[in-house]
Order: structure tokens, then C-alpha cells, then sequence
């Protein structure tokens, strides 16, 4: 009887879903169709009689000028360069400018000018993958955001190649599937990665891990669960990719483990300005009554300027500076939007509650002759975000003549400050007490000493030159044009 029953309920359900998964496949198929007859109509011909292939970028925040955006702009000028029948296009949610600013602001930040205009299609949705949206469940809403918010690109453009520029990765089998496109990507930044699941199993207490949840091994458990789910989600969305690119060693160890896709993944280093920094001349220091230590990050949480602010405090309170030349710590970096603008004002009010106020400097979304001019003048060039994916900040600060203190995980540790030849490029630290022992050791070091730091350090940051780039990046998405 209990069989009987069984049977008389599952063959129903299993029907059911049949019909339910056939319905939904015909349904996709006549999106995929109705999507492809709207790129027909958006798309037209060019002068010449043909169409131009579209290549579309996904890059929701394009005028933020930190490292990303410098990726974007300088991969559009490599396709520009190499393709003539080729069309860019920019997905952004900078409504607040318009496409001449945007790519005005790329020259003035980043010194890169476009040979061809650029297509802009505005997004309205932007506020999707704000993090500010989801208090809780953040990776998760933000990503289904993200969804949402390429879907109003997709219906908007149509293009032939797809690239994902920002690192949301849930949108490539969007565009995959049900635009037809060919797609590929380049991450910054794995939006999971081993490391999170390891702070969320030791239960340490981080930016993205709040004091409640490790206080909680209930909530903790829970959070596993949770961030495993979305690891698989992450990898089974990034595989659709047809062309992956990484910008580091630690991000591809990462993106191997979670995408499995070793055979369409490559390091492709990031472009870095370094001719620009080259051109400063390195001498010996002639001024040893004053010194400045200087950082050039975008002020985000996870770059840790409070641990800079901290260290440099600790640093003058403890008089380890021989005989206490001026000492200054500037804060070079973008601000995005009002909660970065909120976060340099609490930075602010905790170099005055450490007594620093008066020696630190903050140096906001400045052009790019006078981030030169401070790296220029600089001594030490500061760097703590933990594992942070690259970092194209330490790599200028070592072009132009810095002693770069960084910290010692990520990009920084496995790629950028590593022996040259045998000889020191800089230093690696991990906490507020290594940081300030660091600065006070490399201040106590002869100018001669620092110079001969400062030129292995140059020599060293070639591999991370724009040329570079653009031989890497165009080996890598040649399968999108074929």
C-alpha cells in the first residue's frame, strides 16, 4: 500500500518537473531568439556597409579612478590598437557624468588616451549591487543584483563579445546563454575566496566578518554553510567563461580552485603607468630633516588605512627616527561615492584622537602629475590592505623611487616585492608593531643604503609596464575574435 502510494505521488511530481524544466528551456530559447532579433535592430551598419563587432565591457563604476578602471581603459586602447572593425562599449552606472568627462577623467587620472571614441550605454540600476543594499547575505544579494543590473545592459546593447571587467561573475551566463555573446573576464578580486572560508572557520573577527558571528559558533557554522553554497555557486557561474584573466598569482591560485578552468586562465598583470614614474630622477636624498610616507589607495575597508594611521602614530610616539626629523603620512586615493567620502572623514577624527592630525595629509581623486609630484618626494611607500589581489599602487610607489613597505600577503608577497636578481626590493609587514618597527628601520638606513633599495625596486617593476600588458592581454582574449 505504502508502495502503491509512493508511486501514485512521485510519477505525478516527476512529470511535473519534466514538464516544468521543458517549459522553462522554451522559454529561455525564446528569450535567447527575441534578444538576438533585438541585437539586429540596436546594431547597425557602419559606413563601410558592415557591421562593427561590439565588444562590451561591464563596468558599473568606470569612473571611480582606481586600479580597475585603469585595467578597463588601457585594455580599450590595446582592441582599439590592434582591431580597426571593432566597437567599444562601456556598461556604467556613472549617470552623474557624462561620456566625454568619463574619458576625459581617464586621461587626467591615468594618463591614457583612447584612439577612438568609446559607446557609453548608462545604466539606471546601478543601486543593485550596492553593498549598502544587503546589511546581510551581502555576497549574495549583490551578485543577484548584479543579474539584475546586466540584464538592463543586455536589453539595452546587444554585443558580440562580453567582457566582465568588474568581477561580476553571475553575469557571464547571462550573457553567455541568453545573449549569444562570447564572453571573457577579467578578476581583480575572487568575490569568495579559500582565505574568507578559512576566517570564517577559525572564527577570526575581520572588516567582513563581524565581532557577533565569531563570537557565535552557531552563527559561525551557519555563515560556513552559507559561504560554501556560494563558492559553488561562484564556480559553477565563472566555468561558463570561454576566457578567463587574472591579474595575479594569488588571485589564479584562487580562481583555479574555484572556477576549474586551468586551460582558458591566464596572468595578465595589471598596466602600470611605471614609464611615467621612471622618468623621476633617483638620486641620493639630499634633505634628511624631513621625510614623507606616502599611500595611494582608493579609501575602501579592506585597504586598512586605519592600520596606517595607527602605525605612523606609534611610530612618533615611540621617537625611533634618530633625531626626529618632520615626518609626514599622506593619504593619496578616490573616492567613489558618500560612503567613502564618510570613511576619510572617520579617518580623519582618529588621527586627531591619536594626536596625529596635524601630520597627516589626505590628497583626494587628484590629477595624475600630482600623485608624480608626491611619489617624487616620498621616502616610504605605505601599503596594508591584506591580501590584497595585486596592487598596482605598490608597484607605482617602487617605480618612482619609494622604499615600498607592503604588506606582507596577496599580490604584494607572492608577485610585486619579491628579490630581483638576488637583491632587496622593499619590505613586508602584517601588523600595526611590524609596520612602525619597519618605517623606524628603513628611516635609520643610510641615503645611500635607501638608494641602493630604490633602484632594485626600479629595475624590478618592469614586467609590470602598459607594454606588457598589451602583449598579455591580446594573447589572452584572441579566442573572442576568432
Amino acid at each position: 500500500a505504502c508502495f502503491r502510494l509512493l508511486c501514485s505521488l512521485l510519477i505525478p511530481a516527476l512529470f511535473l518537473s519534466g514538464i516544468l524544466c521543458i517549459c522553462l528551456v522554451v522559454l529561455l530559447w525564446g528569450i535567447r531568439l527575441w534578444i538576438q532579433q533585438r541585437k539586429k535592430q540596436l546594431n547597425s551598419a557602419g559606413r563601410d556597409g558592415k557591421r562593427p563587432l561590439l565588444v562590451a565591457f561591464f563596468h558599473p563604476y568606470c569612473n571611480a579612478g582606481g586600479g580597475g578602471e585603469r585595467v578597463l581603459w588601457c585594455a580599450i586602447r590595446t582592441l582599439q590598437k590592434k582591431y580597426r572593425n571593432v566597437t567599444c562599449v562601456v556598461y556604467t552606472g556613472d549617470r552623474d557624468a557624462t561620456g566625454e568627462e568619463i574619458v576625459e577623467g581617464a586621461f587626467r587620472r591615468f594618463n591614457i588616451k583612447l584612439i577612438h571614441p568609446v559607446k557609453f550605454v548608462f545604466l539606471e540600476k546601478r543601486y543593485l549591487v550596492e553593498a549598502s543594499l544587503y546589511p546581510h547575505f551581502t555576497l549574495l544579494g549583490q551578485s543577484l543584483g548584479s543579474v539584475f543590473l546586466g540584464w538592463e545592459a543586455l536589453l539595452k546593447c546587444v554585443p558580440d563579445v562580453y567582457i566582465d571587467s568588474m568581477g561580476y561573475a553571475f553575469t557571464l551566463p547571462l550573457f553567455k546563454y541568453l545573449g549569444g555573446c562570447r564572453v571573457g573576464c577579467y578578476v581583480h578580486y575572487p568575490t569568495i575566496s579559500t582565505d574568507m572560508l578559512s576566517v570564517v572557520r577559525n572564527q577570526d573577527t575581520r572588516f567582513n566578518n563581524a565581532a557577533f558571528i565569531t563570537n557565535s559558533p552557531f552563527f559561525s557554522k551557519f555563515k560556513l554553510v552559507y559561504y560554501y553554497f556560494f563558492a559553488f555557486m561562484y564556480g559553477l557561474v565563472g566555468s561558463c567563461s570561454d576566457v578567463i584573466m587574472v591579474n595575479s598569482s594569488w588571485t589564479q591560485n584562487h580562481i583555479l580552485s574555484l572556477w576549474r578552468a586551468g586551460d582558458c586562465t591566464s596572468v595578465v598583470y595589471p598596466p602600470c603607468d611605471v614609464q611615467a614614474f621612471l622618468d623621476i630622477p633617483l638620486e641620493v636624498e639630499k634633505s634628511t630633516s624631513e621625510y614623507s610616507i606616502v599611500s595611494v589607495s582608493q579609501f575602501r575597508p579592506e585597504k586598512d588605512h586605519p592600520l596606517q594611521i595607527r602605525a605612523f602614530a606609534k611610530l612618533l610616539k615611540e621617537k625611533r627616527v634618530g633625531q626626529q626629523p618632520s615626518l609626514k603620512l599622506i593619504l593619496i586615493g578616490g573616492c567613489r561615492n558618500q560612503q567613502d567620502e564618510e570613511r576619510v572623514n572617520n579617518l580623519k577624527r582618529l588621527c586627531e584622537e591619536l594626536g596625529v592630525g596635524n601630520d597627516v595629509m589626505f590628497r583626494i581623486n587628484i590629477p595624475f602629475e600630482e600623485l608624480k609630484r608626491h611619489l617624487a618626494e616620498a621616502t616610504i611607500g605605505l601599503h596594508t590592505m591584506w591580501n590584497e589581489h595585486f596592487g598596482i599602487g605598490v608597484v607605482e610607489c617602487m617605480a618612482a623611487g619609494t622604499v615600498i613597505l607592503a604588506h606582507n600577503s596577496g599580490g604584494p608577497k607572492l608577485d610585486i616585492v619579491v628579490p630581483y636578481e638576488g637583491y632587496v626590493t622593499g619590505f613586508l609587514a602584517d601588523n600595526e608593531d611590524n609596520y612602525a618597527e619597519t618605517m623606524a628601520y628603513i628611516l635609520s638606513l643610510s641615503p645611500e643604503k635607501r638608494l641602493e633599495i630604490r633602484e632594485n625596486a626600479r629595475r624590478s617593476v618592469h614586467r609590470f609596464s602598459n607594454q606588457h600588458f598589451e602583449d598579455t592581454f591580446l594573447l589572452s582574449v584572441e579566442p573572442l575574435f576568432k
